[in-house]
């Protein structure tokens, strides 16, 4: 292992007025936790539930001192008995990454092997992050489409919060592979960017939802990733086609999901769950495979932000009010 004792890390601290403050400091190799793979971290980014566990949301993150940042992409510095090799690139991402464990908002962290998966040919330790877990929820999203049996012919596949991160990857990706994707908003600002994406077409998010208190919408699409939840996945349930499959990621707009059983017993429709912490290592390595690949955005540099540690607290406020469109990227070579 390299001889380092000390490194930079962005720290939230819980005051004794259950304040939560962060700051950049100096860490010890000492600090973190137990684990048989040491990666001194490139490259991190930034995602909601990152932010919500900088500002001390208690379903995120419950134990502080912390470090968030639930990506990784770096050079493995040793790995005891494990699978890496000194100096293999990895890209670490969900299981309990920048939630309990201090995450990849510090040069280095310190996991079990098991988290890690070697960084595929095609891509970049940066690439890696500017996908991250959106660009890997999206990817797992559209994967189960495919294995659904959703074919780039069957019809419209719509994105909901696709100006998101998750959002405007999974735009990208299924134009790449093909997909006829609408792509809805409520950010009309943007539209020229999903366009460019790859979308062929952008409605407001009220256009989604009109009509959602009735039994059933007219049949429109054919697939749909949906990152909302709430009365916008239940819209989409009910205007979707017949046969048709809807992947569910999120929660945005609500955890509660409030329909009815008709698109399912009616229609046919299924509802397929995503969840990218706790994805089997097959499925994972898959998917980072086909987005180093065929699925790789093709205007993935276009969608990236990139920031310093000392940036983040602009990009947290940013981010937690809807600020932000794509994806942030934090360097920690340059920190």
């Amino acid at each position: 292992m390299e001889n380092v004792t000390k490194f930079k890390a962005l720290v939230v601290e819980k005051t004794p007025d259950k304040q939560f403050v962060r700051e950049i400091r100096e860490r010890s190799m000492d600090d973190l936790p137990t684990g048989d793979l040491v990666v001194r971290v490139h490259y991190s980014s930034l995602n909601y539930k990152d932010a919500l566990s900088a500002t001390g949301h208690p379903g995120v993150t419950r134990q502080f001192p912390h470090t968030p940042g639930i990506d990784a992409a770096g050079e493995v510095v040793s790995c005891e008995g494990g699978p890496f090799a000194l100096g293999e690139k990895v890209i670490v991402t969900g299981y309990d990454l920048g939630m309990e464990t201090d995450g990849g908002w510090g040069q280095y962290i310190r996991i079990p092997s098991a988290w890690a998966v070697r960084l595929p040919e095609g891509l970049t330790l940066r690439e890696g992050m500017a996908l991250g877990t959106a660009g890997f929820t999206a990817a797992l999203s559209v994967l189960k489409l495919e294995r659904a049996g959703v074919k780039p012919g069957d019809g419209d596949i719509l994105v909901t919060g696709a100006t998101g991160g998750v959002g405007s990857i999974a735009v990208s990706i299924l134009a790449v592979a093909g997909y006829r994707v609408v792509a809805s908003t409520g950010k009309e600002a943007d539209e020229d960017f999903l366009k460019e994406l790859g979308a062929v077409a952008v409605i407001g998010r009220d256009e989604v939802v009109a009509g959602a208190e009735k039994t059933l919408l007219a049949e429109r699409w054919a697939g749909a990733v949906d990152v909302v939840g709430g009365a916008t996945l239940a819209a989409v349930l009910k205007s979707t086609r017949y046969g048709g499959t809807v992947t569910c990621c999120g929660l945005v707009g609500s955890p509660e999901l409030p329909v009815n059983v008709y698109p399912f017993i009616l229609r046919g429709v299924s509802l397929l769950g995503i969840d990218s912490v706790q994805c089997p290592r097959d499925t994972r390595e898959e998917v980072w495979q086909r987005l180093a690949a065929g699925w790789k955005p093709a205007r993935l540099a276009d969608m990236v932000t990139e920031c310093t540690l000392t940036g983040l607290e602009v990009m947290i406020q940013a981010i937690l009010h809807g600020g932000i469109t794509g994806r942030v990227v934090v360097n920690l070579r340059e920190s």
